[in-house]
């Protein structure tokens, strides 16, 4: 079965549970459903932060995004996929993306879920613009965050 996956690139938050909800409802084939949420802190390195402001590349933000979901597609077994990620300022303690994964069994939801969100952190053109008491500063990319997306480059 060919599923096509929902993805959301907007401004306004989401609801987490309505959205597995809306993935896994009346579905029979599903035995795993698996979900990230990543939520905007309030401190980086013991520093409060006061919001932080994501911006993306519209057109070019979805495609890249649709292109690694087919690849997730292509490579475990899922009945189900959402992506949402949001853009603008957010503050802390509210929703930034949201990944849910479903299969027939846990573990290509979980590894699905993870690759996806590895490819979310480091390659998705998404830029973050992090607000504290010393101002305004762009957030660079973390050298951990690429080791965790290499293990998923086909040799």
């Amino acid at each position: 079965m060919t599923i096509a996956a929902t993805i959301r690139i907007q401004q306004g938050d989401f609801d987490v549970a309505q959205e597995i909800a809306r993935l896994s409802k009346g579905r029979t084939d599903i035995g795993a459903v698996v979900s990230f949420s990543g939520i905007c802190r309030g401190t980086e390195d013991s520093e409060p932060i006061a919001a932080l402001t994501l911006e993306h590349y519209p057109g070019m933000a979805e495609a890249e995004i649709k292109r690694h979901a087919d690849e997730a597609i292509a490579r475990w077994p899922l009945q189900g996929l959402t992506i949402i990620h949001r853009f603008g300022r957010i503050a802390p303690g509210e929703n930034i993306v949201l990944v849910v994964t479903a299969s027939s069994h846990r573990q290509a939801a979980f590894e699905a879920a993870e690759f996806l969100m590895d490819y979310l952190k480091t390659n998705a053109p998404f830029w973050k613009q992090e607000e504290s008491a010393r101002g305004k500063s762009w957030i660079e990319a973390r050298s951990h965050d690429d080791d965790a997306a290499a293990r998923w480059k086909k040799s």
